[in-house]
């Protein structure tokens, strides 16, 4: 595939570069790319799933993050994702926090970022959706704008949702990135109460209005306790949440200590992430008796940690780091992997 032949080519120049702008070139091209009709489409297996009931081609997903605004969704869905998900947006258009906010570590295949939410609003996300040729599954990833206090973000999440309804397959509420102040302090019953309850009584009519049902996932940070994580599953189960992202960055740095660059700080995602994720996926799925959905993330990095995943208790899986440093190449080998699992019997959820 031209994708990752462009990759292999042009991973060391990159490299070399500014995080940030490595990460804006390499989206760029490949958006370039897609509009010369030169990427094609990667097959995107062959074991379509059903979850939050909607049908998903493949269990894989690329995760929020990597495309916040939109702008690319289309070239990134022909690299053989069965789902992507954009964002994180909010109401208003942000700048997120100073630079330098991006940093790689190449030898733990471990990203760090502190980016604060920089996007260009829902709106312009919106005219995005709105036009997009890319036909799997497409996820929106909410979050309150960095100056609005806790107290009055369930504005904000409803402003977003009410805009992105029409044209979402999911959404999913962003209450546990690290980088805007004070946002992880809803990751509590009575925050979860306080965004999704409202926002779920919206969708009643929306769904009315729309003729549609919008599936809605709450993604939580890899860092609560097991006592925090129960209140949450029972919250959402009680509010009819459809389902959970674990998880979101840590911001425990320990594992990189030795090798962090100088200046880094927020949260920390890729190969060191990946047994706080798995383990986090465990305990959920044990609390709902496997009732509530689960997207896995969290340093995934190889076919078998896709697999280990899955067999953790999650239904889907997404990527980001790991597609960061390895390409459209991971992408086929987790396809592969999944796909022999599953004839073999040992892939764990299958819907």
């Amino acid at each position: 595939m031209i994708a990752a032949g462009l990759f292999d080519l042009v991973q060391p120049l990159l490299r070399t570069i500014n995080a940030e702008t490595g990460h804006n070139a390499a989206l760029n091209a490949l958006r370039y790319l897609h509009a010369l009709r030169l990427l094609g489409t990667a097959r995107s297996g062959d074991a379509p799933i059903e979850c939050f009931g909607l049908r998903f081609p493949n269990q894989l997903g690329l995760a929020a993050g990597c495309d916040k605004n939109g702008d690319y969704l289309n070239a990134l869905g022909a690299l053989g994702f069965g789902f992507v998900e954009i964002g994180t947006v909010t109401p208003r258009p942000q700048p997120g926090n100073t630079r330098p906010r991006l940093f790689r570590i190449p030898a733990e295949l471990a990203v760090i970022n502190r980016m604060g939410f920089n996007n260009k609003g829902v709106d312009h996300l919106v005219r995005n959706l709105r036009s997009r040729t890319y036909a799997g599954i497409c996820g929106v990833n909410i979050g309150r704008n960095a100056d609005t206090p806790n107290a009055h973000a369930q504005d904000d999440y409803l402003e977003c949702f009410r805009k992105v309804f029409p044209y979402a397959d999911y959404v999913t509420l962003n209450v546990s990135s690290p980088n805007t102040p004070g946002l992880r302090d809803l990751q509590t019953r009575e925050g979860i109460e306080r965004i999704a309850g409202p926002l779920l009584d919206e969708r009643r009519t929306l769904i009315s209005r729309h003729g549609r049902n919008v599936p809605v996932l709450i993604k939580l940070a890899p860092d609560l306790p097991r006592r925090d994580l129960q209140d949450i599953v029972e919250a959402a189960t009680s509010l009819g949440v459809d389902g959970i992202v674990a998880t979101n960055t840590t911001t425990d740095l320990t594992a990189v200590a030795h090798a962090t660059p100088p200046g880094a700080s927020g949260g920390l995602s890729g190969g060191p992430l990946f047994e706080r994720s798995i383990n986090a996926v465990k305990e959920l799925a044990g609390m709902s008796q496997r009732g509530l959905p689960i997207i896995g993330v969290g340093g995934i990095t190889t076919g078998q940690r896709a697999v280990s995943m899955l067999q953790a208790g999650a239904t889907l899986i997404q990527i980001y780091s790991g597609f960061v440093f390895h390409g459209p190449d991971l992408v086929a080998e987790i396809l592969d992997g999944i796909r022999i699992a599953r004839r073999n019997g040992t892939a764990g959820n299958q819907g």
